[in-house]
């Protein structure tokens, strides 16, 4: 029997630009993979320009774990391994060749076969939000069949959902625990070798954070792993077929997007292939790969689509916003979640063009409680960043730091007065706390 969680704690940005329609295929001319997509490794190049590569054939392997690889979403050549300051691996770009049939994953175990395609790399481990430890075995795995960020579309490609049962059946046989398979009560998914679990609620519902707090949070010592449908329905086609699936389906969305749209196309794909017509002319767009809440900024001329490789978001700068008595006027179309502006008068459904306007300055941060009302997790949000800020590891801890990854704090991050970057500061503590224990 499913079990039932209702997220109430959250908030649904009123973005404007979704997807819709059926998913067009894009074979792309360039991909590129970037390392600092895959956290808790130091990962080494094991290619060189010029060299050829089927898909699957890898491209990196972890400094620390080396049967862990990063593989190519296309069969082609090296075209570039792109350094920035002090020599820093950037990206891995590989030139698309003639379509040829995927590398074979060779191995004795189905882990082994994971961690050789890339796929053991696109899970993560908590705590720490890290590419999980190549010996470990999970308390319990996650699996999120959906995303409730702005704007997200579908999480598992059509091609791939026959697979998906295959998939946790493999990933049962990781954990002598459960396998959890979180969904919304509309998608009907059943499973054999999966508790579902039946989400409802509003933003961060999806993050597989909240569903891990809801069933089984996590305590120092343990070790939970967490992936999207699509991986697992990845891990599926593995194991019946010997090679690895890197198609995935991206949702092209935003109030800057001249047509919403989504693409079927691999793994890395380039920015610029995949903006062709989507750009408006005479406006500075932020192209954002990911989601507003999560995503990485990027240019549209020389960038790739990043981890987890599911959405491209397309704002406004807003450098060149020119209102009247600015952040102070009272424009109904402005939104606000304190109902500063009467834009609430609206009603519920109406949409927002939110631009890439921070609309405030940093300041002292203030014990307001704001946080708690997007923030559905049993820990206090203020107090955990008060120590963070700190340095104050043992207060960290008895807060529950463990619990939650960067991703869980992008909505407190948007509606904080105080405009820090929690973010940033919560992947700089869980490193530095990984790297101690």
């Amino acid at each position: 029997m499913a079990k039932e969680i209702r997220i109430k704690r959250g908030l649904d940005i009123p973005l404007d630009g979704k997807a819709e329609g059926e998913a067009r295929r894009l074979r792309p001319d360039l991909v590129g993979i970037c390392p600092d997509d895959y956290p808790g490794y130091v990962w080494k190049c094991d290619v060189k320009p010029g060299d050829k590569v089927s898909a699957g054939t890898p491209l990196f392997h972890a400094k620390e774990a080396e049967s862990i690889k990063l593989a190519s979403p296309v069969g082609g050549t090296v075209e570039e391994v792109r350094r920035g300051e002090r020599r820093k691996i950037l990206a891995v770009t590989v030139r698309r060749g003639e379509d040829t049939a995927p590398e074979a994953v060779i191995a004795d175990t189905i882990a082994e076969k994971m961690k050789q395609s890339g796929l053991w790399s696109l899970m993560r481990q908590r705590p720490y939000d890290i590419v999980p430890a190549e010996n470990a075995t999970p308390r319990d795995i996650f699996v999120t069949a959906f995303d409730s960020a702005p704007l997200a579309g579908n999480v598992v490609p059509q091609h791939l959902m026959q697979y998906l049962e295959t998939g946790l059946e493999v990933l049962k046989s990781l954990t002598p625990g459960n396998v959890y398979l979180a969904q919304r009560p509309d998608q009907g998914l059943q499973s054999k070798n999966a508790e579902i679990l039946n989400v409802e609620g509003p933003h961060p519902a999806g993050n597989v954070g909240v569903q891990i707090a809801a069933v089984a949070p996590v305590n120092k010592g343990e070790t939970v792993w967490a992936l999207d449908a699509a991986t697992a329905a990845r891990i599926g086609k593995l194991a019946k077929e010997d090679h690895a699936d890197y198609l995935t389906e991206v949702a092209v969305t935003g109030p800057s997007a001249e047509k919403p749209c989504v693409i079927l196309t691999e793994m890395g794909c380039d920015l610029k292939q995949m903006l062709e017509g989507e750009l408006p002319a005479g406006e500075h767009t932020r192209v954002i790969a990911g989601n507003v809440l999560t995503g990485v900024k990027e240019s549209a001329e020389n960038s790739f689509l990043r981890f987890p490789y599911r959405q491209l978001t397309l704002i406004p700068e807003g450098d060149n916003a020119d209102e009247f008595m600015g952040w102070a006027s009272l424009n109904p179309k402005k939104f606000s979640v304190k109902r500063t502006f009467p834009a609430f008068l609206r009603g519920l459904g109406k949409k927002y063009n939110f631009d890439a306007r921070i609309k405030g300055g940093h300041r002292a941060m203030i014990l307001s409680g704001e946080l708690d009302k997007v923030f559905p997790f049993d820990i206090y949000p203020e107090y955990l960043i008060k120590a963070m800020i700190a340095g104050d590891y043992d207060r960290m801890e008895k807060l529950g730091i463990y619990e939650v990854a960067p991703e869980d704090f992008a909505l407190p991050e948007f509606v904080d007065t105080s405009k820090e970057e929690l973010q940033k500061l919560t992947r700089e503590n869980l490193e530095k706390l990984r790297k101690d224990s």
